[in-house]
């Protein structure tokens, strides 16, 4: 499953590598230029964090499959919500601006840290403590679904019987 993951997102990545550069380029204008180094290493961390966080929540739903028969359905459960409330859609800074508890509950999930938190970081919207406080909180949901696929894990195998021939 990891080199599945691996080799799906740096094929994308080389194939949305020439349509982003130009995308970029044409919105050249609205960007400062290179964060500084602090804020690009902070930003790789992120990035590989959110990599290694999407695996291991996928993997752990994936676990499930020890306990249930159908898990596709719970995936795309899974991408629907990941779709809308990791930063895919549209920005998470806007739920500030709608009030209510909307923007509480979308940064107690996991989920901001695949997509909006390493961009944010890299844009430099999250610096200083924040951003030590969002890295640290970032690798705690790593090694809480690290450690939860590995129970998962554990669990079904000991569950897990095959039949037939």
């Amino acid at each position: 499953m990891f080199l599945n993951r691996l080799a799906h997102k740096l094929t994308y990545y080389i194939v949305a590598a020439l349509p982003f550069a130009l995308v970029f380029w044409l919105c050249r204008d609205f960007f400062g230029g290179w964060p500084d180094s602090t804020t690009l290493l902070a930003f790789f961390a992120s990035l590989l964090m959110s990599f290694a966080l999407g695996f291991f929540m996928e993997a752990t739903i994936g676990m499930i499959g020890f306990w249930f028969l159908e898990v596709s359905s719970l995936l795309f459960v899974y991408m629907l919500f990941n779709f809308f409330l990791s930063g895919h859609m549209f920005p998470l800074d806007m739920l500030d601006s709608v009030g209510g508890p909307w923007g509480t509950i979308v940064r107690v999930l996991p989920l901001m840290y695949l997509a909006y938190f390493p961009a944010a970081v890299f844009l430099g919207k999250i610096q200083g403590t924040e951003l030590v406080i969002g890295l640290v909180v970032q690798l705690a949901w790593v090694i809480f679904f690290y450690v939860t696929c590995r129970m998962a894990l554990h669990y079904g195998v000991k569950r897990y019987s095959g039949y037939g021939g």
